[in-house]
């Protein structure tokens, strides 16, 4: 029985579980290195540059299209599992942060249901005007058949560890995802 903070059926069958990208060493590498991007195809091209927009704080309801209605999106901060929740997610990055920049990516897989890869990304606190830089793993559950696959679950890694959907940590990811709507306030039209 799917608990309450996995709201769909078959959670771990839907969720993207990649294998983590590894060195010569044998180590964890999240760094993306853009000269081994696989090509993709141009409808993956696009899916992949919409949610690297979304990630740019370019949020718009034609971005926010790539994810199905009933999508998931899970980072070490936030489970959601509609749209408009995740909606609340991306509108709320361009109030935390003053500039949002993409350095980086790389495709590790595209097969039939998945897109995988390694980004690094800028991020600049408003206000205080720190960056920080951080490489993460974007893995993406696509349904559909192209030019129309939408997102059904969308995972960003930050470290080697996969998610746990239990406990304190997964109660205050659901908590963030049902409630930054109501702060963010994103076009119910999304």
């Amino acid at each position: 029985m799917p608990s309450s903070t996995s709201p769909h059926p078959d959670q771990r069958g839907v969720e993207p579980h990649p294998d983590r990208p590894r060195n010569v060493d044998g180590a964890v590498d999240y760094a993306p290195h853009p000269d081994s991007s696989l090509q993709i195809s141009p409808s993956r091209r696009v899916i992949q540059q919409k949610i690297i927009n979304l990630y740019c704080g370019q949020t718009s309801e034609e971005n926010m299209q790539v994810y199905a209605e009933k999508a998931i999106y899970d980072d070490p901060f936030s489970y959601c599992d509609t749209r408009y929740k995740i909606a609340g997610q991306w509108y709320g990055l361009p109030k935390l942060f003053s500039k949002l920049e993409s350095l980086a990516t790389e495709v590790t897989s595209s097969t039939e249901h998945e897109l995988i890869w390694k980004q690094r990304h800028k991020y600049t606190f408003a206000g205080v005007h720190i960056s920080k830089s951080v490489d993460s793993l974007v893995s993406l559950r696509l349904e559909g058949e192209a030019p129309n696959e939408k997102v059904v679950y969308h995972k960003d890694m930050w470290n080697e560890k996969d998610y746990s959907h239990e406990g304190i940590g997964a109660l205050m990811k659901k908590l963030n995802g049902d409630k930054l709507t109501g702060i963010t306030k994103p076009p119910e039209s999304v």
